[in-house]
């Protein structure tokens, strides 16, 4: 406990000021976010499961790959080209566990490569027992004037477009007992001025989950998401909306001071992912926020 809290202090802004090109690298992150959850006790939750996290190489992703294979779980992560050296810190984190990894790279923006992804992780592990619908592209804006139709269209391909096609596609291998969790964001329940597409995407996924989960209660599958308030991944300094002073001080108006560290956040993905923990909850966002409480 003493370590942790030494951790946590650690991660409070004001940190160094700093900015990347997108996507962003959790290597070069100052400070390097907490992922590794040395506190956390598996308990085989999820042994003989196969699971796909999106956006797995790096932040919440790589956080929830680590502990669902600590879980027991074969994970396959996608991600794109360009973040190729982090998925290989978590291919590693994933195989330390004594179970398989499979590291795909791609563009989820393109539905062919939705399509071909989930395919290939359902042949390779023969299976597919969980769906993380998890990564997503952000960018702030001053004001709507500055939402391209282009930049609209980005957000929603990445954000809302792939969770719908991954979805749809892993559908066609899972079973009963098999479980889909989001990725949404406290700005899909609260809004945000500077992120009108972002947060509308996130809006969009709470929807589609609980929308989903109610289709699918016959055939045993359950539908969930996590909405994390801010947390300190390459998502922040990697948005050309941020300038590198607003880095420095991300977090620092959530209640508790500070972003959470994907470590925090990945437990969450756990639970709803575990038929052990969850078996009764379906289309629920689960709110993860750091002290912010409110409906939705």
């Amino acid at each position: 406990m003493e370590n942790n809290a030494r951790k946590i202090d650690e991660a409070k802004p004001p940190f160094p000021p700093q900015h990347q090109p997108s996507p962003g690298l959790e290597s070069e992150l100052s400070p390097k976010p907490a992922w590794q959850a040395e506190a956390y006790r598996a308990a085989g939750k999820l042994r003989g499961k196969a699971a796909l996290v999106t956006g797995g190489d790096s932040g919440i992703g790589r956080a929830v790959a680590a502990l669902y294979a600590r879980e027991g779980a074969d994970v396959a992560i996608s991600y794109l080209p360009a973040e190729q050296s982090d998925a290989d810190v978590t291919r590693a984190a994933i195989e330390r566990e004594g179970v398989r990894c499979l590291a795909i790279p791609g563009d989820l923006t393109d539905p062919a490569f939705c399509d071909r992804l989930v395919d290939e992780v359902a042949r390779d592990f023969g299976r597919l027992d969980i769906l993380v619908s998890n990564a997503a592209h952000q960018a702030r804006k001053k004001s709507l004037d500055e939402v391209t139709d282009e930049e609209f269209d980005r957000t929603f391909q990445t954000n809302m477009y792939a969770y719908f096609r991954l979805a749809r596609a892993s559908l066609r291998h899972m079973k009963p007992g098999a479980a889909i969790v989001a990725t949404s964001s406290e700005t899909g329940i609260k809004g945000s001025k500077e992120l009108p597409d972002y947060s509308a995407t996130k809006g969009a996924i709470n929807a589609f989950t609980k929308t989903l989960a109610m289709e699918l209660i016959p055939r045993g599958i359950r539908v969930n998401a996590v909405a994390p308030g801010p947390v300190w991944t390459p998502l922040n300094p990697s948005d050309r909306g941020l300038p590198p002073e607003k880095v420095a001080v991300f977090g620092k108006d959530s209640p508790m001071g500070r972003p959470a560290q994907p470590e925090e956040l990945a437990p969450a993905y756990v639970f709803l992912a575990s038929n052990a923990d969850s078996s009764y909850i379906t289309g629920i966002v689960l709110q993860v926020m750091g002290g912010e409480t409110t409906g939705g």
